[in-house]
């Protein structure tokens, strides 16, 4: 068989095998298409913005949702959530490079924050509210007052701090696997 012949042959599999899902479309009493008009695959958008292609495989129908960019609310929630388990995780009796390190890390957000208008905020927030990392508990309640800070400019509601380690508590792992490097005893008297 030349090429050529294989290229039809090999089109004309597919295309049997698109009539075939065209015509016997998998049935289902949710099913709003007409089982004669059912395409392979369709674009359709979701809340005005998320693309979704649907291909039939057997009888269920698997979506695809295409990436699109971070909005702005979920990078910050997102990084709330990664701030918040980092002081849950954070050691109470931190050594001078951990505490050292937090600091460090909150200057380089508000230096390098994707979203340069809450990058700015969250200087001024810096210097008005300067990080307190002696202790995770005194790390955990100085960042929830710094994200009811945020909330308060947003207008949204602020969290009671007194329930941050019910909300932010400690990653559940396995003989201290999620502890911080240098947080065991042995780094402690540094």
């Amino acid at each position: 068989m030349n090429p050529i012949q294989l290229i039809f042959k090999t089109y004309q599999n597919l295309a049997q095998c698109i009539q075939t899902h065209v015509s016997h479309p998998p049935s289902s009493s949710t099913d709003s298409l007409s089982n004669h008009h059912r395409p392979l695959f369709s674009s359709t958008t979701s809340s005005g913005d998320q693309s979704l292609i649907e291909f039939p495989q057997e009888k269920n129908l698997i979506k695809v949702q295409f990436a699109k960019p971070v909005s702005k609310e979920e990078l910050g929630r997102s990084t709330w959530t990664f701030l918040h388990t980092l002081a849950a995780q954070f050691p109470d009796r931190p050594t001078r490079q951990q505490n050292k390190d937090v600091k460090e890390l909150m200057a380089i957000l508000s230096r390098l924050y994707p979203c340069k208008e809450c990058a700015d905020h969250f200087k001024e927030v810096l210097s008005a509210n300067p990080v307190q990392a002696g202790s995770q508990s005194e790390f955990s309640q100085w960042l929830c007052h710094v994200h009811n800070v945020v909330n308060r400019s947003l207008g949204k509601l602020v969290f009671p701090c007194q329930r941050v380690d019910a909300r932010w508590g400690k990653l559940e792992c396995r003989e201290r696997a999620c502890d911080l490097e240098g947080s065991s005893t042995e780094y402690r008297n540094r």
